[in-house]
């Protein structure tokens, strides 16, 4: 690959007598990884299925060689995520603990949301944010294939978000925009995008980004600031001036991985912990009830799962949700989901949403288990012959939930939603 002659020099003049080995780490192919979903795989059966070896910095980390795990079924039914292991080294720096308020301001894609939903064991709330539409799609997308119940997902800035939640978070990921010199091998833009210019406008870019989350961290609150590049303008120096124009802020910890010295790509995290300040609430989460709706919900559980506990919610536009946790308000923000979206009401109908087979479906009263061929037809979208008592159903590969089907005389209907079949 051809690197930007400006960032060889820089590069050169930082890293000196490593600079060779540093140069001959992009001869190599880029270093993949998955981090095991612990909301739905309790123990570890992930290696029984690929030889995997752990990633040192990261619970749960694993590096992964040559497989194509996405068009895996382990992968359809969320028991893990695609991610580059030295990205794995951010999340775990905040030690996030269940029941903790938790805001991932710059989300999508998601694995650092996966994470921290993982180590928050659907307890809590966790936030996470992207300014891009398009991208907190996907992001939503992925929080659901993981089965995580109690994050709110929204698009907006991080200063509308600063003025709706001062002080009010436990810990805050800032994994901010950057030139991203540590993806140069995985995107072929990132090199052709890539100028000394361009780092100092994404260093601009994230000193704004801090500081309006710096605004929304409680007193005693932890939060990592983190880049997947090695410009010491978005690194060090941007860690640096931070602390010395915001005194509340202590540096407790800084890590940069290279890709000469570890099995990654390379990354930047640092970690910071507010002394003053207050800590504060937000507004009640304003629940919508529509009696029919909560009534034809109840009814579909009572055939599936028994009693579901929470606070259902439904939305104009017919999309419930179902809420376990105390989420806050969140006034003129774009909300894509908040809580486990359950289904939709019609008015006269209840549809039952994909994400809650995948959330729910391990308890249901109704699963029926499919074999390998089985599998893969019902993930293209097509019907199976099954003998199983007619009506709703969840289809379940070694246990673990795949979606919902309906049963009608032998022929089990596939309700995969069309987006997510295999072509």
């Amino acid at each position: 690959m051809t690197l930007p002659q400006k960032f060889i020099e820089r590069m050169s003049e930082r890293l000196g007598i490593n600079f060779p080995a540093f140069l001959r780490s992009y001869e190599k192919p880029p270093e993949k990884g998955l981090k095991i979903n612990t909301l739905k795989v309790k123990t570890d059966p992930i290696s029984a299925f690929w030889n995997l070896e752990p990633v040192p910095w990261a619970e749960e980390g694993y590096y992964v060689e040559g497989e194509k795990l996405g068009a895996s079924w382990q992968h359809f039914a969320g028991l893990f995520y695609l991610q580059e292991p030295s990205a794995m080294c951010a999340a775990p720096l905040l030690d996030v603990q269940p029941g903790e308020k938790v805001l991932d301001l710059c989300a999508a894609p998601g694995g650092k949301s996966v994470q921290l939903a993982c180590a928050l064991k659907n307890q809590g709330i966790l936030v996470a944010n992207e300014i891009d539409y398009g991208r907190a799609r996907i992001l939503s997308q992925n929080l659901e294939r993981m089965g995580v119940e109690n994050a709110v997902v929204t698009c907006a800035s991080p200063a509308h978000l600063a003025e709706i939640f001062p002080e009010y978070f436990d810990k805050i990921l800032v994994d901010a925009p950057c030139s991203g010199e540590g993806m140069f091998k995985k995107e072929e833009n990132a090199t052709r995008e890539w100028s000394e210019e361009s780092v100092l406008a994404c260093a601009r870019r994230q000193a704004a980004i801090l500081e309006e989350a710096q605004k929304m961290l409680k007193k005693g609150g932890k939060m990592v600031y983190s880049t997947c590049t090695f410009a010491e303008e978005e690194d060090e120096w941007q860690i640096s001036e931070f602390c010395r124009t915001h005194s509340a802020f202590l540096l407790e910890r800084q890590e940069k991985l290279f890709p000469h010295e570890v099995r990654g790509e390379g990354h930047f995290a640092a970690l910071l912990l507010k002394s003053e300040g207050e800590r504060r609430e937000a507004k009640p989460y304003p629940i919508r009830k529509v009696s029919a709706a909560n009534r034809a919900f109840e009814e579909f559980c009572e055939e599936l799962f028994g009693e579901i506990t929470g606070e259902i919610t439904t939305l104009e536009d017919g999309r419930m949700y179902l809420l376990r946790n105390d989420f806050p308000a969140f006034p003129h923000v774009a909300i894509l989901r908040i809580g486990l979206e359950i289904g939709e009401w019609d008015g006269k109908n209840f549809r039952p949403a994909h994400a809650l087979a995948i959330a729910e479906g391990e308890r249901t009263k109704r699963k029926l288990e499919l074999s390998a061929e089985e599998t893969e037809k019902y993930l293209r979208g097509e019907t199976l012959e099954k003998d199983f008592p007619d009506g709703r159903v969840v289809l379940t590969r070694e246990g673990f939930p795949l979606g919902f089907g309906k049963c009608v005389s032998g022929t089990i209907k596939n309700h995969v939603p069309k987006g997510l079949r295999r072509r």
